[in-house]
């Protein structure tokens, strides 16, 4: 059996429609290609991860949302999918675990806590991802608090960096209070149109603002996309030689060789 700690990467940006949970979805699949084995946690309580991934939330008896506030074990709670990564879903309930955990001492630990009790129970996984939920509360900290990195996935063509800054306040606050050790690992351009001028602009500004590394490829703008959640699969299973899906497994090989030189 493996003994290296899992890598455990956060996904977050408060601002929706930045393809945050397609991303998870895809980088996933891609890094199990690899030989990875990967869970991925619904942390969203819309669970478009978890409907994404072809899981009906509402067939489903437990979900993190018992692992977070009930003391569930997390084994418990997570499932097999179709893609070959494993899930710990989510469900609308999860909308109480925000007001469940705001009067509970060490609220910022819970995930840290997952990610140990399932390395405890002798499960491992090469990669843990955290699909954050589109706002800066009580699950993005404990996220980032688990983690050893957040990757920010940023639309190029709206003004869509304008909350990279907030978010960056809230790493720079988990850094001071609760995990040291946590490093942002960049930028992914997401719904990226190499032809305007526009997305490059936005791309070299941010870049520059914020003074982030930016992951790469850019995932290109697709309708395969689209077509992929309706499947309950990721696009690289349902359009292995799209661009897109060629994009992710780019970027999954190139977060793979950065995992690999941090160790």
């Amino acid at each position: 059996m493996s003994t290296k700690p899992s890598v455990v990467l956060a996904v977050a940006n408060q601002k929706g429609g930045v393809a945050k949970t397609t991303t998870v979805a895809s980088l996933g699949a891609a890094l199990v290609a690899l030989d990875q084995r990967v869970l991925l946690v619904d942390l969203d309580p819309q669970a478009c991860l978890t409907f994404s991934l072809g899981i009906d939330p509402e067939d489903l008896e437990l979900s993190v949302h018992h692992v977070l506030t009930k003391g569930l074990a997390p084994a418990e709670a997570i499932v097999e999918t179709e893609d070959g990564v494993d899930l710990l879903p989510a469900t609308i309930e999860l909308a109480r675990a925000e007001a469940d955990l705001l009067t509970r001492t060490g609220r910022e630990h819970v995930l840290t806590g997952v990610v140990a009790d399932l390395a405890e129970a002798g499960i491992h996984y090469d990669w843990v991802l955290l699909d954050c939920p589109p706002s800066l509360g009580v699950l993005t900290v404990a996220a980032l608090t688990a983690a050893q990195g957040v990757l920010i996935p940023l639309q190029c063509e709206t003004l869509s960096h304008r909350g990279v800054g907030q978010l960056l306040d809230t790493v720079h606050d988990v850094r001071r209070f609760t995990n040291r050790d946590l490093e942002v690992w960049g930028v992914l351009p997401t719904l990226y149109d190499g032809r305007t001028n526009h997305a490059r602009t936005v791309l070299e500004t941010i870049s520059e603002t914020y003074d982030l590394e930016v992951v790469e490829p850019p995932i290109p703008k697709t309708i395969k996309f689209a077509e992929a959640p309706a499947r309950g699969r990721s696009i690289l299973a349902t359009s292995r030689s799209s661009k897109g899906a060629i994009a992710y497994r780019e970027v999954a090989s190139n977060l793979l060789l950065r995992a690999q030189r941090a160790r």
